[in-house]
């Protein structure tokens, strides 16, 4: 595909953009799947994601792993990395942030599959992942474990 106009509806990529103040603001963008119809994985890696707790406000950590099996329509990756930006300063429990991710991300872009992993580093002791997936895992494309290991702090 290189005709550029199909991406004329962009507003993101290439402009100064800044960061949503919460994840409600924050415009997630696609642009069309120039592979549709075959089957393959695209993988987003966010090790470092960021929210605050609803209660305390504490800060509170994971590891993303969001995985999705394209049918027409790609995220636009600055689209997506503000999007995640925005829970910086959001108040949500981690299975709220977690799934409500994912259902974002499948709501824009109807894929073939998604699933999410949310790996959150321990507070008071405890670290909780959470894990989301909008249907069985489709037989013909190659879905690799998400590789995160099991929190075992100093073990």
């Amino acid at each position: 595909m290189s005709d550029k106009s199909i991406y004329e509806n962009l507003t993101q990529l290439g402009a100064s953009t800044e960061l949503p103040q919460t994840p409600e603001d924050a415009v997630l963008e696609r642009v069309p799947n120039p592979q549709a119809g075959t089957g393959y994985l695209v993988r987003f890696t966010a090790p470092e994601f960021t929210s605050l707790c609803p209660i305390t406000g504490a800060p509170d950590f994971a590891h993303l792993m969001i995985d999705y099996v394209p049918n027409q329509w790609l995220v636009e990756s600055k689209s997506l990395k503000l999007f995640l930006g925005a829970f910086r300063n959001h108040g949500a429990f981690h299975e709220d942030c977690t799934v409500s991710i994912g259902k974002r991300i499948a709501d824009l872009l109807e894929p073939t599959w998604l699933r999410i992993g949310g790996y959150w580093y321990p507070r008071g002791g405890i670290p909780i992942d959470v894990f989301w997936q909008t249907g069985p895992q489709p037989a013909d494309v190659w879905i690799p474990d998400q590789g995160v290991a099991n929190y075992r702090g100093r073990g």
